[in-house]
């Protein structure tokens, strides 16, 4: 049960996460990322600076040792130089105390050198740690240097990708319905040749009917009524009725006469 519960956990945070990236802004989540980025590089900074104060805190604690073991390596060899020279004296006690004086230093100069040795061990790789975190301060600054560059390339990138999605929207509304209730243009013109269509379609089929040829041979009796009643009209007020397909007669030429034809010749 509890692996079941487990397996649930895990796919319900999986699906939280595709949801929130498909939702995200991309230029928030760049801002975002840029600025994780540059904290990052700055943490780095302050370790390295860490680590680099560290190795200089060690080189002047060596350098203080190395100090103090020149001071107490020459206070030794001093009482070494004055045990020779009480004994040389004839005073016992006196070369008994500087005896004590030095071996006294010379403890002192066995614990410094070790000290010393250590503190050169610990220095060697204090400079060793320094520079590797400038290293990677420099190669972090690099790679920093180069999404701050990618930023600007990113967002150029994501309002192109922007005005495209815009464009291919609102290409996409030509061939769409606006609304509910707003059909597009293609529907609408579909709509109207389908209606001039069936409307030429009903015209030829009342053309061609019986009915339609019966309206026009009585419309044509009407008409050749209509025409003997105006020939009519024009008799009894005497007016000359000339059939309208007479054909024109031209002129006939008279012949020449003799005298003409005399006066030609």
């Amino acid at each position: 049960m509890l692996k079941t519960l487990k397996k649930w956990w895990k796919y319900i945070g999986a699906k939280l996460n595709m949801s929130f990236d498909e939702k995200a802004d991309p230029k928030v989540q760049l801002e975002q990322a840029i600025t994780e980025a540059q904290e990052q590089h700055r943490r780095l900074k302050e370790q390295a600076a860490s680590v680099i104060a560290n190795q200089k805190t060690t080189e002047m604690q060596l350098n203080r040792k190395l100090e103090e073991l020149e001071k107490v390596g020459a206070n030794a060899r001093q009482a070494v130089l004055m045990v020779d020279e009480a004994t040389k004296a004839g005073n016992a006690a006196k070369a008994a105390e500087y005896t004590s004086a030095a071996e006294a230093f010379a403890n002192r100069l066995i614990a410094l050198e070790r000290e010393v040795e250590g503190l050169k061990t610990l220095a060697l790789q204090g400079a060793q740690a320094s520079d590797q975190a400038k290293a990677a301060v420099q190669q972090n600054s690099a790679a920093l240097q180069k999404k701050l560059a990618e930023k600007q390339k990113l967002l150029s990138q994501l309002d192109q990708a922007k005005m495209q999605e815009q464009l291919n929207k609102a290409l996409g509304s030509l061939s769409e319905v606006v609304g509910q209730d707003v059909p597009t243009f293609d529907e609408i013109s579909r709509k109207i040749e389908s209606r001039q269509a069936k409307a030429m379609a009903g015209a030829e089929l009342e053309g061609s009917s019986v009915e339609a040829k019966m309206l026009e041979v009585e419309q044509a009796s009407i008409n050749v009524e209509a025409q003997a009643r105006l020939e009519e009209i024009r008799s009894q007020m005497g007016l000359s009725t000339a059939p309208a397909d007479a054909p024109e007669v031209a002129p006939a030429t008279e012949p020449a006469t003799g005298g003409e034809a005399g006066a030609a010749g």
